[in-house]
């Protein structure tokens, strides 16, 4: 089975140990970095969404037009704009780019986050929102005639776009969130369903979920991919892995101040980040090479489990997850450029060449 690897692209240098330095938007940085990714092998680029960063589409259009074959992934929160003006602005996208254009559905678990923007939903509010605005996205992708909609949110009278996306029948839907609300909507639209970097078991317990809730919605579950995002750590040697994983807890402490060790003084409401930090309390180091001192340290407010070791041991590691039925992986590193030209050069070429060993192996024992 074919793997995908995911990037993630800012519009200026910075990570948990690199402040933002600069304009907010840095255009020959997001050249550079959008074509080391390219250049480097991913399939796709994540274009973040927070409240009060660059816009999306408008980051994507440009890095599009700076690359050749690498598509896009943009996190899109519902609830800002209305779903048949979204429907248009996608699709315009992905005949622009070529039908490079995939939509990554964050509901959003931060309250504050949600306010900046205007929205006073409660969680489960918000994802009833989400349900009735990506089924209406994927009805304008693909109705043949003008349709009339009432619902809970929204309300249209001839809704209908000229536009329609490249890629059939319509913009791949990426969906992430890890409560009950969240995987049922994943189990009704997900294309593919993004978790964070959990343990195997978590994994499997939420890949179990999600194909059940697609069972309820009268899905075929192996229809719905699934990708898990990590920040590998790697060095040539494991020590040496180690040692540079123990400098960036010592940057992030420096960064933030004594203030972050231990505990956040307010949990975080995503569920997500809850499993992780629930993940970190029972180590710092999980299954093989899990690695989970940067999600405690900073209230797991994202992607911020890794994977620390050498190349082949974060293959091996990667491939436990692939066994699972992970097929997507969205990488990124703590030296966002530098590390994306390392996973170019020494772990996108040994998972995919894993990969095509371990398919081999499964049809081999299948005709056996």
């Amino acid at each position: 089975m074919s793997v995908t690897f995911i990037g993630m692209i800012t519009t200026r240098y910075q990570s948990e140990i690199h402040r933002a330095q600069g304009t907010a938007i840095d255009r020959d940085y997001v050249k550079r970095f959008a074509r080391a990714h390219e250049d480097a092998g991913f399939d796709r680029i994540l274009v973040p969404y927070h409240s009060t960063d660059a816009e999306t589409i408008l980051t994507a259009s440009y890095a599009a037009s700076v690359v050749d074959r690498i598509g896009f992934m943009l996190a899109h929160r519902p609830g800002f704009v209305a779903p048949t003006l979204a429907a248009r602005q996608f699709a315009t996208l992905d005949q622009f780019t070529g039908g490079r254009a995939a939509i990554h559905v964050i509901t959003g678990g931060d309250a504050t986050e949600q306010a900046r923007d205007g929205d006073f939903l409660d969680h489960d509010a918000r994802y009833r929102r989400t349900d009735e605005y990506v089924e209406l996205l994927k009805r304008v992708w693909t109705s043949d005639k003008p349709f009339d909609h009432a619902g809970e949110f929204y309300r249209f009278e001839g809704a209908y776009s000229e536009v329609k996306p490249v890629t059939k029948p319509h913009i791949p839907i990426y969906v992430g969130g890890s409560s009950r609300a969240a995987i049922e909507v994943a189990g009704k639209h997900a294309d593919i369903y993004a978790l964070w970097g959990e343990t195997l078991d978590q994994a499997r317990e939420t890949i179990t979920n999600v194909r059940d809730a697609a069972k309820r919605y009268r899905r075929d579950p192996s229809l719905i991919r699934f990708s898990l995002s990590l920040r590998p750590v790697l060095a040539p040697t494991e020590d040496e892995a180690w040692l540079r994983a123990e400098a960036i807890l010592d940057t992030i402490r420096a960064i933030k101040g004594q203030a972050a060790l231990g505990a956040p003084t307010k949990p975080p409401e995503a569920v997500g980040s809850q499993r992780l930090l629930a993940a970190a309390a029972r180590g710092r180091v999980l299954d093989k090479r899990l690695w989970t001192e940067v999600a405690r340290l900073t209230g797991a407010r994202g992607n911020t489990t890794a994977l620390v070791g050498t190349p082949d041991q974060v293959t091996e590691a990667l491939m436990d997850y692939y066994d699972l039925g992970i097929t997507t992986f969205l990488i990124r590193g703590f030296d966002p450029y530098e590390d994306v030209i390392n996973y170019g050069h020494d772990l996108l070429p040994r998972v995919k060449q894993a990969i095509v060993r371990r398919d081999a192996e499964h049809r081999r024992v299948a005709a056996a």
